[in-house]
């Protein structure tokens, strides 16, 4: 018996990295999971592996940030299982600059992803998760607790140095989750915060020479931390090295189980002891 046996969890960004473990993770402890990539294989990839150990997931592959795909994304979800009771907004990338050399297309990119994405993905869950909650109490039936988790980061709390946009972007995170936590109480819907340090994925691997670039919609982005600069990073971490996915993950699910059923309008910082 998993702690989520019976939930349905959508996930965005979650065909590689951070995403796939929080995935991976929900679908241990018995969750149905549909998988979200920007791409349709790391997102089916995600699924097989799910299916393989014995869990129940579906791919819903294509951008957060694409008009009508919040509706699909739920969609998605009552269709195939039935319901909607975890929401994960993971999805997202870094588009780096100082303030004086990023251009409105950086800017909007980044506050588009992480967070108008998450905003449109939680407008479209309103009405699922009304409904059900009318369709309990109407037959006498207790309303069950459902979660909503939002990815933040240290940089959204804090502030960090040519990343103005992400950093606004990550603070605007926890304004919309403090204030769907007051929205959404009446439906018995936790909603929460997961602040991020530095955990060790593709976008934060240490690059010499200039790094490696990921393509975003048809642009060349580039990723990667100068291994010098992250020796340092890791240095100012009490625990003394970067997080992996799967302990981010972890963080996640903290926040998904019962065991959380009274946390609500939080920020969890995931950094390893770090903090600004």
């Amino acid at each position: 018996m998993g702690k989520l046996d019976g939930k349905t969890a959508v996930v965005s960004g979650s065909g590689r990295g951070i995403g796939r473990e929080i995935a991976l993770k929900l679908a241990s402890e018995g969750a149905a999971v549909v998988v979200n990539d920007l791409d349709d294989a790391p997102a089916k990839q995600t699924v097989a592996d799910i299916q393989s150990a014995g869990g129940q997931a579906v791919a819903c592959a294509g951008s957060v940030t694409e008009d009508g795909f919040a509706e699909r994304f739920v969609q998605t979800a009552t269709d195939s299982f039935g319901g909607l009771d975890i929401i994960v907004n993971n999805a997202g990338y870094t588009w780096d600059a100082v303030v004086q050399k990023m251009t409105d297309e950086q800017w909007d990119a980044i506050l588009d992803v992480h967070l108008k994405a998450p905003f449109k993905i939680l407008r479209a869950a309103q009405p699922v998760l009304s409904a059900a909650v009318k369709s309990a109490r109407a037959k006498g039936e207790p309303v069950p607790c459902r979660k909503v988790v939002n990815i933040s980061s240290i940089a959204g709390l804090g502030g960090n140095a040519g990343q103005a946009n992400y950093a606004a972007a990550k603070a605007g995170v926890v304004g919309l989750t403090k204030t769907m936590a007051k929205e959404w109480g009446r439906y018995n819907v936790t909603v929460n915060t997961v602040a991020f340090g530095l955990i060790k994925t593709r976008l934060t691997e240490a690059q010499a020479g200039g790094g490696s670039t990921i393509d975003v919609a048809g642009r060349e982005i580039k990723v990667g931390v100068n291994p010098d600069l992250l020796a340092t990073m890791e240095q100012q971490i009490p625990l003394g090295r970067a997080g992996t996915p799967a302990e981010a993950a972890g963080a996640v699910y903290l926040l998904c189980t019962p065991e959380s059923d009274y946390i609500s309008a939080q920020t969890l910082i995931c950094g390893g002891g770090f903090f600004l």
